[in-house]
């Protein structure tokens, strides 16, 4: 990432790869490339993660791929979430077959990406991200992602997967993210992560945090073709059935141009990932925006796992400040 004196930080193509210069000896330094996309009519969501450490010396993640028909990530069409696999020091990003399954080839730097995934007989993938706009940094550090470099970026997703022997066609405009900074394992609050993606790449990102009562936006923007506006306010409402699980959601938001931005969204397929002191509740969402029509994306319900204990022992799932 570069920045000229005065101006907006830039990604570069140096970004694509690894961060050596930034890592120092601290034991959390991480950088993580996730990508996502999904199917709609047959309301099944994906996702390609890598979560690399290199201070520590390993690499973890893999893919995800669930439908309508369950939501345990043992019960799902395909789960592997590795932890602890041997980060091999030459790995280059740009161009790598992982040791967690996941290829990643750039094609053009920051913008365009082949991806695969290979467990033969379980999930094969070949896919190809194509973005819309640049990316842009996160400036909010008081985000979820805290100060670490960050961007998120909205693209066309095509290829297909083949989960279980049967072929599927992927075509879909999606998310995909990238980190790299200091990411301890001992972090959790409530939050969201919230994305939705329409024909032609306009969309939205809401990350959120959970405090005193209301769900509020921390970061995001608004995408229009190709004009990309940051979200400088808003909440995120949900309503949850009785035992936890989001029924309905609906983001009001404003950006930085004074326009707001109302979404209404319902869940269609879930799964839930347990990581390490957090559990991640993903929603496949289809959306309704108003002037834009239907847009398909996530919501990510990220709890700290005692309090989503707390909060089904008890039945109240009221949104608070607690850790």
């Amino acid at each position: 990432m570069s920045q000229a004196s005065g101006s907006t930080p830039m990604f570069t193509a140096a970004d694509d790869g690894f961060h050596d210069h930034l890592r120092g000896d601290d034991w959390w330094f991480t950088e993580t490339a996730w990508f996502s996309f999904h199917h709609a009519e047959r309301k099944l969501g994906g996702w390609l993660y890598t979560m690399a450490r290199h201070n520590i010396g390993t690499i973890a993640g893999g893919a995800w791929v669930w439908d309508d028909t369950a939501h345990l990530p043992w019960e799902v069409l395909y789960s592997s979430n590795l932890t602890a696999l041997a980060l091999p020091p030459e790995l280059d990003l740009r161009d790598a077959t992982l040791p967690n399954g996941i290829s990643i080839e750039v094609e053009v730097p920051t913008m365009s990406y082949r991806l695969g995934y290979d467990d033969p007989g379980r999930l094969i993938a070949d896919l190809r991200f194509e973005a819309v706009l640049p990316p842009r940094p996160l400036t909010a550090g008081d985000s979820t992602f805290g100060h670490s470099a960050h961007f998120d970026q909205i693209g066309h997703v095509t290829g297909s997967i083949e989960v279980n022997g049967e072929r599927i066609g992927i075509d879909c405009w999606s998310m995909r993210d990238r980190t790299w900074g200091r990411r301890p394992e001992d972090r959790p609050r409530q939050a969201a992560y919230v994305t939705g993606a329409g024909e032609g790449g306009s969309g939205f990102l809401a990350v959120t945090n959970a405090r005193d009562g209301e769900d509020r936006v921390a970061y995001g923007f608004v995408q229009r073709g190709d004009t990309q506006v940051t979200l400088v306010g808003g909440k995120r409402s949900v309503r949850r059935s009785a035992d936890g699980w989001i029924a309905a959601i609906r983001i009001d938001a404003v950006d930085a141009a004074g326009e707001r931005f109302e979404a209404v969204g319902h869940p269609v397929s879930r799964i839930v990932i347990n990581r390490h002191s957090f559990i991640d509740i993903n929603s496949l969402i289809r959306w309704e925006v108003g002037g834009a029509g239907t847009w398909w994306g996530e919501d990510q319900d990220m709890w700290p796992t005692h309090r989503f204990a707390a909060a089904k022992r008890s039945g109240d799932w009221s949104i608070g400040s607690r850790r």
